[in-house]
């Protein structure tokens, strides 16, 4: 051996080579298609910017290959956030949406779901009142069209849906039966939870109460939920909540 180190060299290097290829290919192959629905961009009137950087982050972590979108629609209302009062404006919920995707966007009715293995939305007064109308009917609410044939489609494909913060109410609304949370009941940390968890089951849903670091995995439908800013909690640990979404959502794609 050492009276051939040319030989030697050689011999590493095709096996470093060998070794960085395989690694690649099979990091390609085995890289989770995840789509992110937006709302806006706003807690207020859309999607919850903290709550839909910490799905980026995570699924980044998680080595998963993400695309996002959101319907082309006009917002329900715009809200001036430093006034939290509504504004004399309109705004488009993808345009909106856009400035948390850095522009690299595209409308939900381009949402092919064999492209994708899984999909989550993220929270923010967006998704109950651009992608659903939860927000000013409740229960009785509507859910937008073309997110609700997004969601049955992956539902039927057996793909898994995660959802965070008050969005879970789309899946309680499209999927009677099913299992959510949106935090732990009669805790004052958890201020909205109670009455959004008593409709969830008025329609025919089960709530399941979790704390901000934990998700539900609702395995028959294959939908995983967790509370996020539906607690008053500190950031990182509505972080981790979501990290723990993303990480079960990972684990079913």
């Amino acid at each position: 051996m050492l009276g051939f180190p040319h030989l030697s060299g050689r011999s590493l290097l095709t096996s470093t080579t060998l070794r960085t290829v395989r690694h690649c290919y099979y990091s390609s192959e085995m890289a989770k298609r995840v789509a992110v629905v937006l709302a806006g961009c706003g807690v207020y009137d859309g999607s919850e910017i903290h709550e839909a950087s910490a799905v980026l982050v995570h699924l980044s972590r998680g080595g998963a290959s993400v695309k996002m979108f959101a319907p082309s629609i006009e917002q329900m209302h715009v809200v001036d956030h430093l006034k939290g009062a509504p504004a004399e404006e309109k705004r488009n919920v993808l345009v909106e949406s856009a400035r948390l995707a850095r522009g690299d966007i595209k409308a939900l009715s381009e949402l092919s779901v064999k492209d994708h293995d899984a999909i989550i939305f993220p929270g923010g007064f967006g998704a109950a009142k651009n992608l659903c109308t939860w927000a000013v009917e409740g229960k009785d609410c509507s859910v937008n069209g073309e997110v609700k044939a997004t969601l049955q489609a992956f539902h039927s494909e057996g793909k898994p849906i995660g959802l965070c913060c008050i969005s879970p109410v789309l899946a309680a609304k499209v999927f009677p039966g099913c299992e959510v949370t949106v935090g732990v009941e009669k805790d004052d940390k958890y201020p909205d939870t109670t009455g959004t968890a008593a409709a969830i089951s008025e329609l025919g849903c089960k709530h399941v109460s979790k704390s901000v670091g934990e998700s539900h995995v609702d395995q028959k439908n294959k939908l995983v939920t967790t509370c996020a800013f539906m607690c008053n909690a500190p950031i990182h640990e509505v972080f981790d909540g979501v990290g723990a979404m993303v990480k079960d959502v990972l684990k079913l794609a």
